[in-house]
């Protein structure tokens, strides 16, 4: 089969790569789409190795058809060749298939394409992860989302809005603003014309500070934020785009309460990821289904464009996910 493989000097190449052989626990998925993320970015540089025993080459979601199904898989997980499926990965998606074990699979949402359902997998465990598990936001609680025009807030906004959270968001410009509007963020603070952190405390000082801050960005921002939250609040760091050094005022965490969190999905274990999966099919698909939830498609190229996909993610143009088409 082919895969695409990063050339020494970062450039990609799609290239032939061993067929992978589906065991016991595992179904062998015909890769149709595959999404993008920032991670991918961060692993074609060198900086975010694969788990041990997953593929060398990129890609943490995608969907597909089942070509082959281990009998363990059958048995476990129901599973039978045929079935369209979306599926989290340790890596190995930019390719023609798949070995994928049992609990690492979804059904593709009724009234999904392939193409959204390939941007389901990764995103929204992410955003499930943060929102619930360690976020563990409630209906009526207020939720600042950094970033606001990124893949990842693309699912957390609406996620959080199906569940009755009011919703906090950042961007650089109104142009963005206007381009995430379909959102329906509660609030789109655009960074250039207003200082978040003195939105934070008027927010707070209006009674309704932000309960949960989910944040890519990091930086000197993050910690000019951080004093302005409700007692009790959770600060869930899953990057640092803006700069990975801040200064805070340890005081205002202790006297508030305030707890800081670092997060990724790809570190949590294969238990964890699973137990997370059959939680976003229980109770987030329904809203997937009415559509009240939905991920943000922004571009769709072949896979052979991989390279100018990944350009969209460097250069910030995307509002919302970048999908490859698998041939």
């Amino acid at each position: 089969m082919k895969a695409i493989l990063v050339n020494d000097d970062q450039s990609l190449r799609w290239d032939n790569v061993p067929d992978p052989i589906c065991g016991e626990e595992d179904c062998l998925v015909k890769i149709e789409c595959a999404a993008l993320n920032r991670a991918d970015l961060m692993q074609r540089e060198g900086d975010y190795p694969p788990p041990p025993g997953c593929p060398e080459w990129m890609g943490l979601e995608i969907a597909g058809t089942l070509v082959e199904v281990g009998p363990v898989a059958a048995e476990k997980g129901g599973w039978k060749v045929g079935d369209k499926v979306c599926a989290l990965l340790g890596g190995g998606g930019y390719a023609q298939f798949a070995n994928v074990k049992y609990d690492m699979l979804m059904p593709v949402p009724k009234n999904c394409s392939m193409v959204e359902a390939a941007a389901i997998p990764e995103a929204f465990a992410t955003a499930y992860l943060n929102l619930f598990i360690e976020g563990k936001i409630e209906k009526g609680n207020t939720l600042l989302m950094n970033a606001g025009a990124s893949g990842l807030a693309s699912v957390i906004i609406p996620m959080a809005k199906a569940f009755g959270v009011r919703v906090i968001t950042t961007v650089l410009t109104r142009e963005i603003a206007e381009n995430i509007r379909h959102l329906n963020a509660d609030r789109v603070v655009v960074t250039t014309e207003e200082n978040i952190a003195e939105v934070l405390k008027e927010e707070l000082d209006a009674g309704h500070p932000v309960d949960v801050a989910i944040d890519c960005l990091g930086g000197e921002i993050m910690g000019k934020c951080i004093h302005f939250l409700k007692h009790g609040a959770r600060w869930i760091m899953i990057a640092a785009l803006a700069g990975q050094k801040t200064e805070i005022d340890l005081k205002n965490i202790y006297v508030r309460n305030v707890r800081i969190i670092g997060s990724t999905l790809r570190s949590r274990t294969p238990e964890t990821k699973a137990q997370i999966l059959r939680e976003l099919v229980e109770n987030v698909w329904p809203k997937v289904e009415t559509g009240e939830v939905k991920p943000t498609i922004y571009k769709v190229l072949p896979i052979t464009e991989a390279e100018a996909a990944h350009d969209i993610l460097y250069k910030g143009q995307n509002v919302g996910k970048v999908v490859l088409t698998v041939k």
